[in-house]
């Protein structure tokens, strides 16, 4: 299975009064590194909105196991677990060094804008182990 990996440099935005990072600026760095792994693959969420696909996220479960802080380099890692015609599950991790600080499992779903389903790129469909 492969793995992509994207940084994540902690800034004063992302923490609250406590200085812990945020509960749902995890959600965010999920995000950015589905993108950033999606663009690795050569698929463009511009390009998808062009042809009236989008993505969805259908499910989510996240643990959260410690705490990242201001001016940590997390890394968030990528992994595709499953896929079917429009239904991609994903395993997300982030890392603070080797230390593992917050995991998500997903289903994201590829959408039509005008509604109903649409069927995942192939790449990504070949991703799945």
């Amino acid at each position: 299975m492969t793995t992509h990996s994207f940084p994540v440099r902690i800034y004063y935005e992302d923490t609250d009064f406590s200085g812990n990072v945020y509960h749902a600026a995890y959600l965010k760095f999920f995000e950015r590194a589905r993108t950033e792994f999606l663009r690795e693959n050569g698929i463009h969420h511009s390009e998808l909105a062009a042809q009236g696909i989008a993505f969805a996220v259908r499910s989510i479960q996240l643990e959260f196991i410690g705490a990242a802080h201001i001016d940590d380099l997390l890394s968030v890692s990528t992994q595709v677990v499953a896929a079917t015609g429009a239904r991609l599950k994903l395993e997300q991790k982030i890392f603070c060094d080797d230390t593992l600080l917050t995991s998500a499992q997903l289903d994201v779903v590829a959408i039509k804008t005008s509604g109903g389903p649409a069927r995942l790129p192939a790449v990504l469909r070949a991703l799945a182990p």
